[in-house]
C-alpha cells in the first residue's frame, strides 16, 4: 500500500464516517454528493457542510450543487464556494434535459471557483470540459469508472486517455469515482490517475493490498470455521 501514488479521497456523508477518515493521515480529501446526503439521513445541506467545515479545514472537500435551472446553480455554487477555502464545489456535466453546464463552468472558474465537474462518463464530456476550466483556479473532473464498468465496458482505456489529456492542465486532476472493489484503487494507481474516491467500506480494505494469497487463503477458512462454530450449526 506505501507504493500507492493516486491520492485516496473517502467519499460519504455519514458525519461519523468522514471524522474517522479525516484521522487516518492516508485520506487526502473528501467527496459528497446529494444522494448520498440524503441515505445519511440529512435534511439541512448547508447546516451538515459547515458542521464538517468546522473539522475538516485543511484537506479539500466537495460539496455539489442541487438545482436544475443554470442561474440557480450559479447562485448555489458561488454560495458553496464561499464555505472554506478548501471547497470545491461540484457541477454535474449536464442537467437532468442533458443540457451542457459548460458554459455555467467557464463562468465560475472566471470568477475563481474551485469546481468539481462530475457525473462524467466519456471522453468527449471531458474534452467539452477542459477549455472552459482552462483559466480559472483548478479543481477535478471527475469520470465515473465504475458505472463505465457497469454498462460491461471497461474504463480503463477511457481513463488513461483522459490522464494524457490532462497532461496539457497541471492545475486540474483527475478523479476515478464511483469505484467498485479495492482493486479499482490499484488500477487507478496504475494507469496514472491522480485521486480515487472511495467509500469507508472499500478504503478499510486497504491493508490486505500486498496479502499473500496462501495467508490470506488460510484466514478465509478460519472465518468460515469460527462462523459455523459461534452459530452452533449441526447436520
Amino acid at each position: 500500500m506505501n507504493t500507492l501514488s493516486v491520492k485516496l479521497f473517502a467519499d460519504g456523508a455519514e458525519k461519523a464516517g468522514m471524522l474517522e477518515m479525516y484521522n487516518n493521515p492516508i485520506i487526502s480529501g473528501f467527496t459528497t454528493n446529494p444522494t448520498l446526503m440524503r441515505k445519511a439521513g440529512i435534511t439541512e445541506y448547508k447546516k451538515f457542510a459547515l458542521d464538517i467545515l468546522s473539522v475538516i479545514r485543511d484537506r479539500p472537500i466537495s460539496f455539489e450543487v442541487f438545482s436544475d435551472d443554470f442561474a440557480e446553480m450559479e447562485r448555489q455554487a458561488m454560495d458553496i464556494a464561499s464555505w472554506g477555502s478548501n471547497v470545491n464545489v461540484k457541477i454535474p456535466v449536464t442537467n437532468t434535459r442533458a443540457e451542457s453546464s459548460v458554459p455555467l463552468i467557464a463562468t465560475l472558474a472566471g470568477a475563481g471557483v474551485k469546481l468539481n465537474v462530475t457525473a462524467m462518463m466519456t471522453v468527449e464530456q471531458v474534452k467539452a470540459v477542459l477549455p472552459a476550466m482552462a483559466h480559472g483556479p483548478g479543481g477535478y473532473v471527475s469520470v465515473f469508472a465504475g458505472r463505465i464498468a457497469d454498462a460491461g465496458i471497461d474504463p480503463v482505456p477511457i481513463m488513461a486517455e483522459v490522464v494524457g489529456m490532462l497532461k496539457d492542465y497541471p492545475h486540474i486532476e483527475l478523479i476515478w469515482a464511483s469505484p467498485r472493489e479495492l482493486f479499482n484503487i490499484v488500477q487507478a494507481d496504475q494507469v496514472g490517475c491522480h485521486i480515487i474516491t472511495a467509500t469507508n467500506d472499500i478504503l478499510k480494505k486497504l491493508p490486505t493490498i500486498g496479502k499473500d494469497l496462501t495467508e490470506f487463503s488460510l484466514d478465509t477458512v478460519k472465518m468460515f470455521y469460527n462462523d459455523a462454530k459461534a452459530a452452533g450449526f449441526v447436520v
